[in-house]
Order: C-alpha cells, then sequence, then structure tokens
C-alpha cells in the first residue's frame, strides 16, 4: 500500500508487483470534541486531519517534519515527532484499527492484540489499514511558545539540550555540521509548549485555533548537480545560524515551528537531479559521544550536510520494529555523491556497534544484517506477521532487500 510517497527509501515500492494508491480511501467519518477520538481513512493526510480537526481544538500529538503523511502511513512506520519524550510515538495514539489481511477479512485490532502492534512499525507487511480511531489532544490554539537557543559548539548543545526536557512539549536541534575547530556542531536549540490563549497577542486571540500553514514558493526543477557544496554549505549554515538568536517566548505557528519545509515546495529539488541521501539513526543515551563521530566522518570524507537534526527520544513503543527508543537521534540530508555508499558502510558499524539501529522509513541502502542487529526483536515480529500472511501476499522492495519476509 502506498499513501503520499514521502518515506525516502523503497517500503511503498513493489517491482514487479502490485501497489495499492491509498490516497482516494480519504473520509474522515466522525470527530468527537469532548472525548478527542476521531475515526479516519486510511488514506487521510494528517494535514487534511489538523485543518479538520484544530477548529475543535484537537491537536495531533505526534507530528513529523511534514504534514503530507498518511495515516496509514503514520500508523505503518510508527512516525515520531519532536515531541517524542513526552508523548512517544504515532501507536501510542492509536485506539483501533481496522486492518485487511492476506485472506481478505477486515479485522479490527487494539492495543491488545499480537497483530496490532505488528503493524504498528509494520511498514505495511502485515496488510492494508483501512480505517483507524485516533486519540488527539485537546488545545486552546495552534500555535507554540518557543525558547530558542544559539548555542556555540555541539558539546554544549548536547548537554544544554539534555536538561529541563520535562518542561517542553516539544524539543529539537538543528546544527551547523560545516563549520569547523572550536565551533564546530554549532547550533539552535529550540523548545516549545502550546500557546495558552492569555500568551497570544490580541491580533491571533480573535482566531486562536487557526491552521496558518502558507506554502510560499516551489522550487524550480532546475538546479544543477553539485550545488550544494562545502562553500554554499557554510553559506547556507551561516544563515540559518544568524537567522534565529537567543529569544524566550517567540509566539510561533504551525509551519514556523514544525514544518519549516512545507512553507517551500519541492524544497529536494535543490539539491539537483542526483538527490540526496537521508541517513537518521538512534543510539543510547549514554552513547552520544557516536553523534560526534558520525559527523566528523562525514566531514573528513568530504561530504556535506546541512539540514541536521537532533533529538531525544523518550520511552521505546511496544511495538516490534518501531524505531525509537531512549537515545539520540540524528538525522543527516546529504547530496548523492562519490564514495558515499562506502561512508555509509563505515557509519553504519558505527551505530550498530553502540547499540543502535537506522529507521526504516528513511532507509534506502543498508544490509539485513544491520536489521538483524538494531531491531532484536524481528523474528518475534516476524512470527506474527507470517500467521497473519502465510503465503507471503504483502511485500514490498525493502522488504525484500532486508531479508524482513520469507
Amino acid at each position: 500500500a502506498r499513501g503520499l510517497g514521502r518515506s525516502y527509501g523503497d517500503p511503498a515500492q513493489n517491482a514487479g508487483g502490485v501497489v495499492l494508491d491509498m490516497t482516494g480511501l480519504s473520509r474522515i467519518h466522525s470527530i468527537d470534541a469532548d472525548s478527542g477520538y476521531v475515526v479516519v481513512d486510511g488514506g487521510v493526510s494528517l494535514d487534511t486531519l489538523m485543518r479538520r480537526a484544530l477548529p475543535f481544538g484537537l491537536w495531533l500529538p505526534v507530528l513529523p517534519g511534514t504534514r503530507q503523511v498518511t495515516i496509514g502511513g503514520a500508523i505503518g512506520a510508527d512516525i515520531h515527532g519532536k515531541a517524542h519524550h513526552v508523548v512517544g510515538s504515532f501507536g501510542n495514539h492509536v485506539v483501533s484499527l481496522d486492518l485487511v489481511t492476506a485472506d481478505g477479512a477486515v479485522s479490527t485490532l487494539t492495543p491488545g492484540d499480537d497483530l496490532f502492534w505488528a503493524t504498528v512499525g509494520g511498514m505495511g507487511l502485515t496488510g492494508v489499514i483501512v480505517r483507524a480511531t485516533l486519540q488527539l489532544h485537546h488545545v486552546e490554539t495552534a500555535y507554540f511558545t518557543v525558547d530558542t537557543e544559539q548555542i556555540d559548539n555541539l558539546a554544549d548543545l548536547m548537554a544544554r539540550q539534555s536538561v529541563d526536557d520535562e518542561r517542553y512539549a516539544e524539543t529539537v536541534s538543528w546544527f551547523d555540521a560545516v563549520t569547523t575547530g572550536a565551533h564546530f556542531g554549532r547550533g539552535l536549540l529550540m523548545r516549545a509548549n502550546h500557546s495558552t490563549l492569555d500568551e497570544l497577542p490580541a491580533k491571533l486571540r480573535r482566531d486562536p485555533l487557526r491552521f496558518d500553514a502558507p506554502q510560499l514558493l516551489t522550487v524550480p526543477d532546475v538546479f544543477p548537480p553539485g550545488l550544494l557544496n562545502r562553500v554554499t554549505g557554510k553559506l547556507f549554515s551561516e544563515a540559518w545560524y544568524r537567522k534565529s538568536p537567543t529569544k524566550l517566548g517567540a509566539i510561533q505557528n504551525i509551519t514556523q515551528f514544525l514544518h519549516p519545509l512545507d512553507i517551500i515546495g519541492e524544497w529536494n529539488r535543490g539539491y539537483g537531479p542526483r538527490g540526496f541521501l537521508q541517513y537518521q539513526f538512534v543510539v543510547p543515551m549514554d552513547r552520544g559521544d557516536v553523534v560526534r563521530s558520525v559527523l566528523e566522518r562525514v566531514s573528513d570524507a568530504g561530504h556535506v550536510s546541512a539540514l541536521n537534526v537532533l533529538k531525544r527520544f523518550g520511552a521505546a513503543s511496544r511495538a516490534p520494529l518501531s524505531f525509537p527508543m531512549p537515545g539520540w537521534t540524528l538525522c543527516l540530508d546529504i547530496p548523492i555523491g562519490p564514495g558515499l555508499g562506502t561512508l555509509c558502510d563505515e557509519l553504519d558499524t558505527l551505530v550498530l556497534d553502540a547499540g543502535g539501529r537506522h529507521y526504516l522509513a528513511k532507509e534506502s541502502r543498508t544490509t539485513p544484517e544491520a536489521v538483524r542487529r538494531g531491531y532484536p526483536r524481528l523474528d518475534e515480529w516476524r512470527k506474527i506477521r507470517d500467521a497473519a500472511d502465510p503465503t507471503g501476499v504483502f511485500t514490498s522492495d525493502l522488504s525484500r532487500r532486508l531479508e524482513l519476509t520469507s
């Protein structure tokens, strides 16, 4: 099954087979403003649900870096956001789901069912999610009260990010991986809570639940290969670092804080026709040293990543293939270039030797062995999955490449 195609790898591709386009299954069946329960089809996008639910004062507790993701995809990848340390991943907020299994039956699953948790994070390999009931949170406004801190180097950034998490609903940092020397890893630590009505200025208080998410421009398909290099990467990093000086209590809308890339349509074209590889991993909290080691290895190899995001995860999900676990997660966008494959193999070794793993929704080139090492509950998941689909009806390029299914 394929939703809006925002995975960076091949989980929604099936060479030589059938792919189901789920975007036509897009009804919102009910919204209960009192309980916060919503019933939606699997093809409904997070963007559509947010636009419909916010007028009732309801908020999706887990939002990734883009709203252009379907509910089915969000469950299948068990997506996470900047609030993971507080609310966990998406599957924690699914009350029930309707799954079409390999025999054509529709099963309603709840968190008491093993197949429910095999489906959460199961990358679409247990069946097709056609409907789900979600638990949303109540909010007074659609805005965030944001504290931003400019921090001079990576060590201080990670140290600062390690304290006061409990005071904030959302936390993330962007950092500069191009500048070397004493300022290596300088960055912006951005932490926020949902704004209360009293915190809004009078102008915004007149329509506090307004969904303010403009798209300002679309990147044309004209960028040449190699445009993002060490020189342009340094210029971008300098501009991004300088644009947000330390400021406490700023009011920001949804797009400003959660989805800055959604402001720019087709932003990926800026990487040129070769595109980029997104490398995301998580390592245990006491192995934060791996973050620096990975960044140094990327820089030493002559590659450039301008969009670098660092978060701290909270408790792991009950789902066997869910990506988050307590620790540091780093996300790098590296332009495709010579030697990148070899570099990523070296990075894999650093991550796996530290007890970490890769995000299957972002992964596009690692090995079955890396998945076996990174996901110790893989055999448990396979047993549940094989019982639901003994003949292997549901498969994908990702499942074959990583030998997830027999």
